[in-house]
């Protein structure tokens, strides 16, 4: 009998490849659509053969009758606490009711367990949401995947394409920084989903760099080595970013306000992966660092 994942957040970039990641390793998937998903890829999911279901997340018995018969929820949720908290913990309640075993979070980021309270909004949800979910009855399965490597593409301070210049704080020039593409970590997420004997953390990397291996790599890749700029402390850093949210108070109604994707840098040098499970699921392959770069030269 094949195993039937529910995945909800399957619109989004990272549910859709989940998905087609499970589909791939002949599981039976199963897509959480809510009704204002964007119905066009609500549809390529059903042209591609996986099953959806339009649920409204508010009605506990709709999403009780989804999970039946689940062997474990993926949750590819994204948004601020309505989503993250509270609509993650209705379908968490959800899949408890309906006896699924397991349970995967929205947790695909840095390990938050390193890092203090308040250092970073969107990964403070997760904590609260963890706090409940571990209450629960449910086996949880977090999937740390450090951050997503498309943001060196957006020309971030620590990949300054066009100032030529590489970002750091402190004295950690030589700090490895984790990341993983989309890709990579669907791949991973749809081996632990149909894993019964995943643990409670998993941590990934496709790949781990340091602001000095990013002057390399720059030098190969745009020909000209980017120069590095220290930033000064984290902590100087952090006073800073706490300045610009109390400026920008209009920023707690969005995802990614400019103080939000300060916090994101901040976390990339203030925590990483002491030990990686990449070589859990073996047979997977890892975009690397120049590959990431180099598509984003083209």
């Amino acid at each position: 009998m094949k195993n039937i994942i529910l995945v909800a957040g399957a619109t989004g970039s990272l549910g859709e490849k989940i998905c087609r990641e499970l589909q791939t390793r002949g599981a039976n998937v199963r897509a959480l659509i809510r009704p204002e998903s964007n119905p066009e890829k609500t549809e390529a999911l059903k042209e591609a053969g996986i099953e959806t279901l339009v649920v409204d997340f508010s009605n506990s018995s709709q999403l009780a009758a989804a999970c039946s018969g689940v062997s474990c929820v993926v949750s590819a949720l994204a948004g601020l606490k309505e989503t993250i908290v509270e609509v993650q913990t209705q379908l968490l309640d959800a899949a408890v009711e309906a006896g699924v075993p397991r349970f995967i979070p929205s947790d695909f980021c840095t390990d938050y367990t390193q890092l203090p309270e308040g250092s970073n909004r969107n990964f403070d949800l997760r904590k609260t949401f963890t706090a409940l979910a571990e209450k629960r009855p449910v086996r949880l399965t977090s999937v740390f995947n450090g951050a997503f490597s498309y943001v060196l593409r957006f020309g971030i301070p620590l990949l300054n394409t066009k100032e030529q210049s590489i970002a750091f704080y402190d004295d950690k020039a030589d700090w490895k920084i984790d990341f993983t593409s989309l890709e990579d970590t669907a791949a991973f997420t749809a081996e632990a989903a149909l894993d019964d004997t995943a643990p409670r953390y998993l941590r990934i990397a496709g790949f781990r760099v340091s602001p000095e291996d990013l002057v390399r790599l720059s030098g190969k890749i745009f020909g000209t080595p980017f120069q590095l700029q220290n930033q000064g402390s984290l902590e100087q850093f952090s006073e800073t970013i706490q300045k610009v949210r109390t400026a920008h108070p209009e920023g707690e109604r969005e995802l990614y306000p400019a103080w939000q994707q300060m916090q994101y840098l901040y976390s990339m040098f203030a925590a990483h992966h002491g030990q990686l499970d990449n070589a859990r699921y073996p047979g997977l392959k890892w975009q690397n660092a120049e590959e990431t770069l180099r598509s984003s030269h083209i």
